[in-house]
């Protein structure tokens, strides 16, 4: 009886070792490609209740004939509390998910125990918890390249002549069934985060390379239920997460049936149609005439298409609409430079320029706010006075007003004819004359402002299926249904965060002063005093208005305060009026020269250096930001009196020809074809920023080198598609506008 027992222990312990050296050559095999047993292995579709039993019982025996059974199960503790997506396989039971991704996620999970290299490849592909989760680091991305490398192997060539201390299998071998890269979007309520009050910073974004077969209900489940378990056990910093919902990064078909997809598509393939009939055109004018009287002498064509195209071509209305989408010619209009005329102001090109680069970036530390990782060393960053220039950029954006207002009041006191018409004219001649003005301003911004829109809509509604990143704005929602506010140009009457294009809010100010500025002023031709008296009153309102919505709000120059009061203290017209205001006020004052001075050159100087010391000031005013929220509202209302001051003795001082060596600089020719593109740069570069920012696929970093290497990577995209969208969508109903402006020829 003792024999047999012993004998009974050296059969076990010669089959545990056998079984032992047969797991390794089953780990060492794995060095090369290799096909399984069973199809439910070998990536087939076609699961079996046999196979899956099969593939259970056999992988079960290999554990429990495991000769380091302890080993095994620290491994399987450690990487239960460690790693998400063996936490998930572990929590996985035939009664939240389906058979087949319960037999997936099993055979993974077992496959991570034995080292595959198509496993591991998994668990590396797949997120954990990174360092920097203090200062913002919700971003557990893992590498969405590493997970589709499970179908399709790196194209890489290595040489055989050297020795390599891996594991061939890295490279070549392919996962048994098909993986996709999933992104599990939690919500943590940790107070072991700084918490910005920006958005959502709170947003955990969780990478994972899972079987296709497990549906996106059934992961949301399975990380609901490992949520609760090992991870809140070894969760030292509180998260207590609630999962959102599971994006599986495809483009949902929907989406070509989008209305702005349609309408964009159109709009595009009408323009290229009329650029193309515009130069058939020029083409044609070019040839000898045929000889008829009206003919513009066509170049010869064969097909249908063009002989119609030739028909209508010999109509000089079409030729006169068609040639405003000739390319050559807009080209040259954009490129073109020339020598400033006394009559110009040609700082107003370099200081526009200048301005919208600076609002580009602020827009580029913006959008990067949504992707970095170390989000409070951004937003410290801004805090510093080298930053200065571009947190404090949205001061920027007073500078446009003050030079709209400045040259909406200036050019149309100079228009003499225009100002004896409406002396001359009745009221209802005078409503017409108004809705003339207004109708070719909407002209010439509507087209590229309406592409943009579309546009807009497009990547927003791509990047929210396909980006790894919680899209907090979704302008593709938003815009479809409130695009009309956008094409009245009043947004900016309703919630930020309810705007279609958020950074377009100044477009709506700008139509609205043009709206206000332009009735004052037909009033001051008939009623002097009370245009003025009115234009007064309204400096007063926005001075008064200001302290008033600033002291209810207590309102603070910090970053979560200024977020939080955007509707009613950002974009808030009776607010930003005040620069317009100035602007229009200095214009009234040189155009009808009430103010007259006599400087030295000396006191010019000065005078110039002082402004733009005032200028700096005023940018450099924020980087104190807890000063309470009565200096705070003091700075803010007369400061930027202050600043627009300091705009408008530029632009007066470049008016009258006086100016330093800076000033020159902002009057170099190369602004001049800068300008001409700065619509199209505004409008675009928080489209193309997102877009690029939506596309990566991991995380970014703020620091200041990469930083200035980001701006003028962003510039240069930007003033590029600049070019495009202007000579596209802008200069062609520009060039429209003046051809209905023009009048028509007497003889």
């Amino acid at each position: 009886m003792p024999r047999y027992g012993y004998g009974i222990a050296s059969t076990a312990l010669w089959l545990s070792l056998l079984l032992g050296s047969c797991v390794g050559k089953q780990n060492e095999s794995t060095l090369q490609l290799q096909t399984f047993d069973h199809a439910i292995l070998n990536g087939s579709n076609i699961w079996s209740n046999k196979d899956l039993e099969v593939t259970v019982t056999a992988n079960a025996n290999e554990v429990e004939n495991d000769d380091d059974g302890a080993k095994t199960d620290r491994h399987e503790a450690l990487l239960a509390q460690s790693s998400i997506i063996y936490g998930l396989t572990e929590v996985a039971n035939a009664s939240n998910v389906n058979p087949i991704c319960h037999a997936q996620l099993k055979h993974v999970q077992r496959s991570i125990l034995n080292k595959q290299p198509w496993a591991l490849k998994v668990l590396d592909a797949s997120g954990g918890k990174p360092s920097g989760f203090i200062f913002g680091q919700n971003y557990w991305l893992g590498s969405r390249e590493a997970c589709s490398s499970m179908q399709r192997p790196l194209g890489i060539t290595l040489s055989k002549q050297y020795k390599r201390q891996m594991h061939n299998g890295l490279i070549t071998q392919k996962s048994p069934f098909d993986m996709d890269y999933r992104v599990i979007y939690l919500r943590h309520n940790s107070p072991w985060q700084v918490e910005l009050k920006v958005m959502s910073e709170q947003i955990i974004h969780i990478g994972l390379c899972l079987p296709s077969s497990c549906k996106s209900s059934e992961i949301q489940q399975l990380t609901s239920d490992y949520m609760a378990g090992s991870f809140k056990d070894s969760d030292i910093f509180e998260m207590q997460p609630e999962v959102l919902y599971v994006k599986d990064l495809k483009l949902r078909d929907v989406f070509y049936d989008r209305l702005s997809f349609k309408l964009v598509v159109g709009f595009v393939l009408v323009t290229c149609a009329f650029m193309l009939c515009a130069q058939q055109l020029s083409v044609a004018k070019q040839l000898p005439a045929d000889g008829h009287a009206d003919g513009a002498g066509l170049a010869p064509v064969e097909s249908e298409i063009w002989r119609a195209l030739h028909f209508l071509l010999k109509w000089r209305p079409v030729q006169s609409f068609v040639s405003c989408y000739d390319v050559a010619n807009n080209w040259r209009r954009i490129v073109a430079t020339r020598e400033n005329r006394s009559s110009e102001i040609p700082l107003l090109n370099g200081l526009r320029s200048v301005c919208a680069v600076g609002i580009l970036i602020f827009h580029v530390m913006w959008f990067m706010y949504f992707t970095v990782h170390n989000k409070a060393t951004l937003l410290a960053y801004g805090e510093q006075i080298f930053f200065q220039y571009i947190s404090s950029a949205p001061l920027l954006v007073d500078v446009f007003f003050t030079i709209s207002g400045f040259l909406q009041t200036y050019n149309f006191l100079r228009n003499t004819e225009q100002l004896q018409a409406i002396r001359d004219n009745g009221s209802i001649a005078n409503v017409k004359l108004f809705s003339k003005l207004l109708f070719h301003r909407y002209l010439r911004l509507v087209p590229l402002y309406l592409i943009v829109i579309g546009s807009v809509d497009l990547v927003f509604a791509y990047i929210g299926d396909t980006s790894v990143y919680h899209i907090n704005e979704r302008f593709d929602e938003i815009c479809s249904q409130h695009w009309w506010r956008n094409l009245l140009f009043i947004q900016n009457f309703y919630d930020f965060n309810d705007l279609c294009l958020n950074w377009s809010w100044s477009l709506a100010c700008d139509m609205q002063f043009f709206l206000i500025a332009n009735a004052i002023l037909f009033l001051y031709v008939k009623h002097p005093k009370s245009a003025k008296l009115l234009t007064l009153a309204g400096l007063a309102v926005n001075i008064v208005w200001s302290f008033g919505i600033g002291i209810k709000s207590n309102f603070e120059f910090s970053i979560d305060i200024v977020y939080g009061t955007s509707s009613q203290i950002y974009i808030n017209p009776i607010v930003r009026v005040l620069p317009y205001i100035v602007g229009s006020i200095v214009a009234f004052c040189l155009a009808e020269r009430r103010v007259s001075y006599q400087l030295s050159e000396g006191q010019q100087r000065w005078l110039w250096h002082i402004c733009l010391l005032v200028f700096l000031i005023c940018i450099h005013s924020t980087v104190k930001r807890d000063l309470g929220y009565m200096i705070t509202i003091a700075l803010f209302a007369l400061g930027r009196i202050c600043f627009s001051l300091s705009v408008c003795w530029m632009i007066v001082g470049s008016a009258t020809g006086r100016g330093v060596w800076w000033s020159r600089l902002l009057e170099a020719r190369c602004f001049q074809h800068l300008n001409r593109v700065s619509y199209a740069f505004y409008l675009l570069n928080p489209l193309i920023i997102s877009l690029i920012y939506g596309l990566s696929s991991s995380s970014t970093h703020a620091d200041p080198i990469m930083l200035c290497i980001i701006c003028c990577g962003f510039t240069l995209i930007v003033y590029l598609a600049s070019i495009v969208f202007s000579m596209a969508f802008e200069l062609p109903y520009s060039n429209l506008s003046s051809l209905l402006l023009r009048k028509p020829k007497t003889t």
